[in-house]
């Protein structure tokens, strides 16, 4: 464990209830926990790299505690099967998830989008019958690091609002792009909810309030009890704009192979699309272009009082180095929660 000294402040401070891990600690953690829930090996190292990544990121509601939430998903306790391509062309595959949680589904689609699109120039491939697959930007990232151009959107079980309506009928429905170029991954990634759906999880588990205006009860009235919100929902981001964004989204979904019950979706669509650049301008030209793309915007002039212009992504893979150093800061509730899973 570190300490903090003068000149060497850590990126998270220690608090009485956290506990700080080194990666490979956290990843020994979950991994264990995963397993004594079910998981094969394999696949519990597949969620927990991804969970533990997400908060070298700086994204801890999408770390650790989400192993709490898959323990107590009745989802988890009803038959698995292996992903499998259910229809296929040279350029496109659909995979039945096969009820694994998303962190596997969406990882096999992201895998068989590289393969299509090295083979063929470009991908598109969805995945259903799965459910929450966590950060994108984890799965345009692998696409991106095997030189490809990565659209990802994810459709999702109904958690946001539209403005107006009384009771949720979206997900909270991220999208994210990716990028190659000589200096590495460009990665944008945002969800359309006011407030990620993991978030408003370990708010509950922490019994901690909600932010003003972004939270519903199931009966569409505001409220700032995470619990409460659990049962009923959020607004989407940006008003208008955002309900429109995520509604796009979840017809993608539909395209995904995640089907409407009972008048809305119900399932989770994962869909891919991978181009490999050198189809449009070979001999690596897009990702030299990316890399200039990128010095010109950040050697941009500043305002007065702004010390640096970063780009989508440069935050997240800037702290996640740091991380590796230092260790993540996991709330203690949660580690001990995981202790005895």
């Amino acid at each position: 464990m570190q300490t903090q000294t003068a000149g060497n402040r850590l990126l998270d401070a220690d608090r009485p209830d956290t506990v700080r891990l080194m990666p490979e600690e956290a990843t020994a953690l979950g991994q264990q926990a995963l397993e004594r829930v079910g998981y094969s090996g394999e696949d519990a190292r597949i969620i927990v790299d991804q969970l533990v990544d997400n908060s070298l990121c700086g994204y801890r509601f999408a770390g650790l505690p989400r192993i709490l939430a898959i323990a107590g998903d009745e989802k988890t306790r009803r038959d698995r099967t292996p992903v499998r391509i259910v229809r296929e062309t040279p350029v496109s595959a659909l995979l039945d998830g096969g009820n694994n949680v998303g962190y596997i589904a969406a990882y096999r689609a992201a895998e068989v989008a590289i393969r299509k699109a090295r083979t063929s120039g470009m991908a598109s491939v969805g995945a259903y019958n799965s459910y929450y697959s966590g950060r994108n930007a984890y799965f345009v990232e692998k696409i991106v690091r095997a030189g490809l151009v990565a659209f990802h959107a994810s459709s999702a079980y109904p958690r946001v609002l539209p403005p107006g309506a009384a009771r949720p009928m979206l997900g909270t429905n991220p999208i994210c792009f990716g990028f190659p170029s000589d200096d590495g991954p460009v990665i944008f990634d945002m969800g359309t909810a006011s407030f990620m759906w993991g978030e408003v999880m370990l708010h509950a588990h922490l019994k901690k309030p909600l932010p003003e205006g972004v939270g519903f009860d199931e009966h569409g009235q505001p409220s700032r009890d995470a619990a409460e919100v659990l049962k009923g929902g959020v607004a989407p981001f940006g008003g208008h704009k955002g309900y429109g964004l995520s509604f796009a989204i979840q017809a993608l979904g539909i395209l995904a192979g995640a089907g409407l019950a009972k008048g809305q979706v119900r399932d989770y669509g994962f869909l891919f699309w991978a181009v490999d650049p050198d189809v449009m301008l070979p001999g690596g030209e897009f990702k030299r272009q990316m890399s200039e793309y990128v010095r010109q915007i950040k050697e941009t002039p500043r305002q007065p009082g702004v010390d640096e212009i970063r780009i989508p992504s440069e935050r997240a893979m800037r702290e996640r180095e740091r991380r590796r150093r230092e260790g993540i800061v996991v709330d203690r509730k949660v580690v001990d929660s995981l202790r005895v899973l």
